[in-house]
């Protein structure tokens, strides 16, 4: 069985691979080859740079498998594949705990104007030192406020768990049922439950200090100027799930009108190439598409990828 990890993987789960017996192919092919060449291969993994649509699909039907490493499956028309008999697996759990930290790290930075002072300390700092120590001298706590999720699912869940660890009160809304319990990992192996409140899609809007997004993609923005015009004043976003979700001119607008007082995007509409005025928005967090980059996701994306697929193909 031959192979081709598109967008990489992991060594622990190339080399899981490599000892079940298969040859794995980490050389990228661009987008616009793939359907000349994806038929030399039994099966591709992808992460969100290689998209795998309807005409790859029926170009290619010597594939059996398409591997996506990481949580959405945006990239992948996943029921047509399921249609043509090629089986469709992702990894979900193992990059959680990676992009909810990354969720606080927005969050922290935002609330403490980081992103705004680590661009202004380096040019500026030596001559204005006390004018930016004045500038950045009215940050806020997280703890004792209310974050608001939206999806919770994996992600939602471990944004949670921290939100409860430093004192938040937590609203959480599904578009599924879900029960509130969350276990909370305190250290030496204790662990104790904790709930969260349900809450509706409207409820959080209208009510939480920081919103943050972890649903599936959808065709309309969970958040354009009409929520935008309900949400508390001075409420922060966070966006590390899908680009979409936000409708950026809408928020650009209340950022602008002091309505939402900072954004943390990890995603955006036009990636790899964001619009500018997000780019250059002083009140706005950015990194560039990393929820799930962190050396310990990886290694669990790899490993649980390759373990899915030994077992799809030798059982």
């Amino acid at each position: 069985m031959k192979i081709l990890a598109n967008d990489g993987i992991d060594p622990a789960g190339k080399a899981l691979l490599e000892a079940a017996g298969f040859i794995i192919d980490t050389n990228n092919i661009p987008q616009d080859e793939l359907p000349a060449r994806l038929n030399e291969y039994d099966a591709i993994t992808v992460r969100s740079a290689t998209k795998v649509r309807k005409a790859l699909i029926d170009a290619c039907p010597n594939i059996k498998l398409i591997g996506r490493g990481g949580v959405g499956v945006d990239n992948i028309d996943v029921e047509y594949a399921k249609e043509k008999g090629v089986a469709v697996f992702n990894t979900p759990a193992s990059s959680s705990l990676s992009v909810a930290e990354l969720v606080f790290g927005h969050l922290f930075t935002g609330v403490r104007f980081l992103h705004d002072s680590n661009r202004k300390m380096p040019v500026e700092g030596a001559a204005k030192f006390n004018d930016l120590k004045k500038a950045y001298a009215k940050g806020i706590e997280l703890g004792g406020k209310t974050i608001g999720i939206l999806g919770f699912g994996r992600i939602g869940r471990e944004v949670a768990k921290m939100a409860i660890g430093l004192g938040m009160d937590v609203l959480a809304f599904d578009v599924y049922d879900f029960s509130p319990e969350v276990e909370l990992a305190l250290g030496g192996g204790l662990k104790v439950k904790a709930s969260v409140k349900k809450a509706s899609k409207e409820e959080i809007i209208k009510s939480a200090d920081f919103i943050t997004l972890h649903t599936p993609f959808i065709d309309k923005p969970i958040l354009g100027a009409e929520e935008f015009a309900e949400v508390k004043k001075g409420v922060g976003i966070v966006n590390c799930s899908r680009g979409g979700l936000i409708d950026e001119l809408a928020l650009i607008d209340a950022l602008n009108s002091g309505k939402v007082s900072f954004a943390g995007l990890d995603v955006y509409d036009n990636e790899p190439t964001p619009r500018q005025e997000i780019l250059s928005h002083p009140k706005i967090s950015l990194t560039p598409h990393i929820g799930a980059a962190t050396n310990e996701a990886q290694e669990r994306i790899g490993v649980e990828l390759a373990n899915l697929i030994i077992g799809y193909f030798k059982k």
